[in-house]
């Protein structure tokens, strides 16, 4: 369990902030690398100057398994644009000095962490960079010790995540392992913006929150303020990805445009 950590304690700080102004905390999702580092990094500052309480930062990866079309598109110009994981890892710290207030939480997959054969090695690296947490999105509880071992060893919170076919022990289980806040997936699927929400989400909300000791932040499929406000009924944050690299246009460069989705999400928390 990695909850106890340095990383840990600024993730529930942020949550707490948000709780105590009467808001939903509000965790944009910014793809490093994507169009290219500078711009990403604007969109980075863009996002957390219009409210961001947290900041997801997408490691780009050759075959990301949890991500739908928009977020593929978008790692994969990253990729064409020269992002490493190196490189992904000094924009995290770029994006930490200019804005030390506000938790960062990469999101990459096990072989980006433990591809190298030393996982202790890279959650140092991203410890030293700026991470509060980090999300391995293909990362289950049962194979997650050693890796979370490394997290300890860093002070940065392991992000578990759950899903609406994860039985409700399961759910229990993992959220006690879970670092920082336990990522709760909206609806059965691969990201993507969404038009509407399932029916079922509040109840596998208000189930996961049950078993949680840990704030919940819901993700997959936001992307209007109407998906904040619902969600923020039964959450405690949420997690917005795919709708705001739409937002950055075509190009990836609308960042001001972006900035305004933001903004009109956290008015909704």
């Amino acid at each position: 369990m990695t909850d106890g950590t340095a990383g840990a304690a600024r993730i529930h700080a942020a949550f707490a902030a948000a709780h105590a102004a009467g808001r939903t905390a509000l965790i944009p999702y910014v793809v490093a690398g994507y169009p290219d580092a500078d711009t990403s990094f604007a969109a980075a500052l863009a996002a957390i100057d219009a409210g961001a309480d947290l900041l997801e930062l997408g490691l780009p990866y050759s075959d990301p398994l949890a991500d739908g079309a928009t977020l593929q598109r978008a790692s994969s110009a990253a990729l064409r644009s020269g992002a490493t994981f190196d490189r992904s890892v000094e924009l995290l710290g770029r994006i930490h000095a200019a804005r030390p207030g506000t938790p960062l939480v990469p999101m990459a997959y096990v072989n980006q962490a433990v591809g190298r054969g030393d996982p202790a090695t890279t959650l140092r690296r991203l410890a030293e960079a700026g991470a509060s947490g980090l999300i391995l999105a293909d990362l289950t509880f049962d194979e997650g010790a050693e890796v979370e071992a490394a997290a300890r060893a860093a002070g940065i919170a392991l992000v578990y995540l759950v899903t609406p076919t994860t039985p409700h022990d399961r759910r229990a289980a993992i959220a006690a392992r879970s670092g920082g806040f336990l990522y709760a997936v909206s609806f059965i699927g691969v990201t993507g913006a969404r038009r509407a929400l399932p029916r079922t989400v509040g109840a596998f909300l208000r189930d996961v929150r049950s078993v949680s000791p840990i704030p919940v932040a819901a993700g997959f499929g936001v992307s209007r303020p109407a998906h904040v406000r619902q969600l923020g009924r039964v959450a405690d944050g949420v997690i917005v990805g795919s709708a705001l690299v739409d937002a950055l246009g075509l190009d990836g460069r609308d960042v001001d445009g972006m900035g305004r989705v933001v903004r009109s999400l956290r008015a909704a928390t």
